[in-house]
């Protein structure tokens, strides 16, 4: 099965700007929708069964506390004249956090030979492009320093994807809750 570990967002009034923000926007784009909102802090690909047990395992050995982050500004992967993704970053307090959290699950699971294939970025992505619309700098300049509100991160969550014609379905194989 297709998994990635990941920080679910879940409060409703930044899942309200966010969903402004995806119809404020005019380009031709694939809005991700409001329930898969996340932060992906390790991509695992194809795992296993029985792997996934050793996941599960190892993932309930992090201890971390919750944090607060803020979600702001709109960024493009690979660049805004060749756009593929659109996403929401963060202030500098929680992306750090993340990226300490991104840490500790890759430091967890490499010995299971899963390892990130880029350095964690913390994002999230909120519309996916598939066809060749060329430079969208325009559309989002004044959109890059925007406030979404602030997100409590107090779980971690091992999920499953399963690739549909109409976009991705994921669900909850297991749930690490920060210590306190």
């Amino acid at each position: 099965m297709r998994t990635f570990v990941a920080i679910e967002i879940s409060n409703n009034n930044v899942i309200d700007s966010i969903k402004k923000f995806q119809s404020k926007i005019n380009i031709d784009a694939k809005p991700i929708e409001p329930s898969n909102f996340h932060f992906t802090l390790q991509f695992l690909g194809e795992v296993s069964e029985e792997l996934t047990g050793k996941i599960i395992h190892a993932l309930h050995t992090i201890e971390f506390s919750s944090f607060s982050v803020n979600l702001n500004g709109v960024g493009i992967f690979p660049k805004p004249k060749f756009p593929r993704i659109i996403w929401i970053g963060t202030d500098e307090y929680g992306g750090n956090m993340l990226i300490q959290l991104a840490k500790k699950v890759e430091k967890v699971l490499k010995p299971l030979e899963l390892f990130s294939d880029k350095p964690f970025k913390p994002h999230i992505t909120v519309f996916r492009i598939k066809k060749k619309i060329g430079d969208i700098t325009k559309e989002l300049e004044e959109q890059k320093t925007i406030d979404f509100g602030k997100q409590i991160v107090s779980s971690i969550k091992l999920k499953k994807s399963e690739l549909m014609p109409n976009g991705p379905i994921y669900s909850d194989l297991e749930e690490i809750k920060a210590i306190k």
